[in-house]
């Protein structure tokens, strides 16, 4: 009885104890709070991997859809451009049979671009010109072309496609989008060497505004690669695939569907081609160079948004649009280096509503122009400075114990098997900017099928210091440049 009785005291002051501390250390006590989560639609995205693998762009509705601007269709400087904005696989259906298949090809492009970036960079940070590295070996006639190249930035994977206007009368054209390079260009007659693209090939004769560049010109002067002939500007750009251009560099007008047209561009009429442009008659620089379109129609900002790159709708690519109200926004940062690429103020991850334990400026740009973060539309899967993705990882790891894991697929560590579910509920992940304004990610933009069996990923791989917000990261978001003001903003759900 006395034993009992003691017990019964000894539990009344261990609950006093623990009553009082409470009071005094609430926090202390607490329990942490449970992770955010969002859902991933398995069956859905399943059924979408699938519906790619068999759509025939011939015989769908998602032909040129053309948008109307805001502001009066008008060709001076400033006013609001439109036009439509597609995935390559509404534009051109796959060879490929297998989702796995197709999704490693994919990886495997996106991995050369990221390798050429690095390189473009690291040339640019040393300080090495074009004229001390070695020719490279080419057929190119001995009358166009015979200056030093190197690897430039490899138009990759070039899921997402542009449509434009080129020339007068204006012939439409399926361009591929590319933040992270300058020169536009377009396949021309005649075509000694050319790639399958959807579109009837450009005929130069056929323009009344088709002018050629003098050699003298600035424009000319610009080009990294250039030669002369006759008093007019060659060009060649050659990317780090092994993808190429060679041909008259040239101005000619730029249509922007409905909303409006731009005369005097500046860009390659390639005669010579060859490479990861399949279906495209040519790209769209949108880099910050002096030769990019951005900078020649002299626009204060440009916006995208990403449909997911296995669905067969389209959006928009607007110049000299506002950014949305509630768009998350971050620095746009320069750098003395390399002016092509758009550098963000990247500074911290979070998983689970909670933040990933990252050193202090893991991802700051520093004034050699090592590190940094960049947002490139060409570049699919985010690359992330390697200690930093090892902390993503594993924070994530810990929050999805109850997954299945399964074996690596090419450059992603970490996957799962969710064959067997319907949908499941993951950790959010997001992107923190300054002032501690996140971008919260759907689970779809960092969970990705690789195959059609059920095989999911964390899409996400390792870089050495340079960072990378790619465009899988990027689906279903419009990312707005505002060159004018140095910022960038992203807001969700605005395709």
């Amino acid at each position: 009885m006395a034993s009992s009785s003691s017990s019964s005291s000894n539990l009344s002051f261990l609950f006093s104890i623990s009553f009082l501390l409470s009071l005094l250390f609430p926090f202390s006590l607490s329990r942490s709070p449970p992770p955010t989560t969002a859902v991933l639609d398995v069956s859905a995205s399943l059924k979408q991997a699938q519906h790619i693998l068999s759509f025939d762009p011939l015989s769908s509705d998602t032909r040129p859809v053309y948008f109307n601007s805001s502001s009066s269709s008008s060709s001076s400087y400033g006013s609001v451009f439109s036009v439509p904005l597609h995935s390559r696989g509404s534009i051109q259906k796959t060879h490929h049979t297998d989702y796995k298949n197709l999704v490693l090809s994919r990886l495997e492009r996106d991995s050369a671009r990221v390798d050429s970036i690095a390189t473009e960079l690291e040339l640019a940070i040393n300080g090495v010109h074009k004229s001390e590295l070695k020719p490279v070996v080419t057929e190119i006639e001995p009358e166009a072309l015979s200056t030093p190249v190197t690897s430039g930035i490899s138009q990759g994977s070039g899921e997402y496609f542009t449509r434009v206007g080129i020339g007068s009368p204006a012939e439409q054209f399926y361009m591929v989008l590319d933040t992270g390079s300058d020169v536009n260009w377009i396949q021309c007659e005649p075509c000694s060497e050319c790639y399958q693209q959807s579109d009837p090939i450009f005929d130069p004769s056929a323009s009344s505004s088709y002018s050629p560049v003098s050699c003298d010109s600035s424009q000319c002067s610009s080009l990294q690669e250039s030669a002369c002939r006759d008093g007019k500007c060659l060009y060649q750009v050659r990317y780090g695939d092994g993808s190429y251009t060679v041909g008259d560099f040239v101005t000619e007008t730029v249509s922007f569907g409905n909303s409006g047209n731009i005369n005097g561009v500046a860009l390659g009429c390639g005669h010579t081609n060859e490479g990861l442009f399949v279906a495209a008659a040519g790209l769209l620089g949108l880099g910050g160079g002096p030769l990019s379109m951005t900078s020649q129609i002299k626009a204060t900002s440009f916006s995208y948004c990403l449909v997911d790159r296995d669905s067969a709708g389209s959006s928009t690519l607007d110049f000299n649009a506002g950014l949305p109200g509630d768009s998350v926004v971050a620095p746009l940062i320069k750098s003395q280096k390399v002016d092509t690429f758009y550098y963000v103020g990247l500074t911290g991850l979070s998983v689970g509503g909670q933040p990933v334990q990252l050193p202090s400026g893991i991802f700051d740009l520093d004034q050699s122009g090592i590190g940094g973060v960049i947002v490139d539309c060409g570049t699919a899967i985010t690359r992330l400075q390697t200690q930093a993705y090892n902390a993503l990882r594993d924070a994530f790891v810990s929050l999805t114990r109850d997954l299945p894991a399964t074996s690596g697929v090419a450059l992603f560590d970490t996957c799962y098997d969710l064959s067997s579910r319907s949908s499941v509920r993951v950790p959010t992940v997001a992107f923190v900017f300054g002032d501690g304004k996140s971008l919260d990610l759907p689970a779809r933009n960092y969970l990705i099928p690789v195959d059609s069996a059920g095989t999911y990923c964390f899409a996400f791989a390792p870089s050495s210091s340079l960072s990378i917000i790619g465009n899988v990261q990027q689906q279903g978001t419009r990312v707005s440049l505002d060159l004018a003001s140095n910022r960038v903003g992203f807001s969700s759900n605005k395709c």
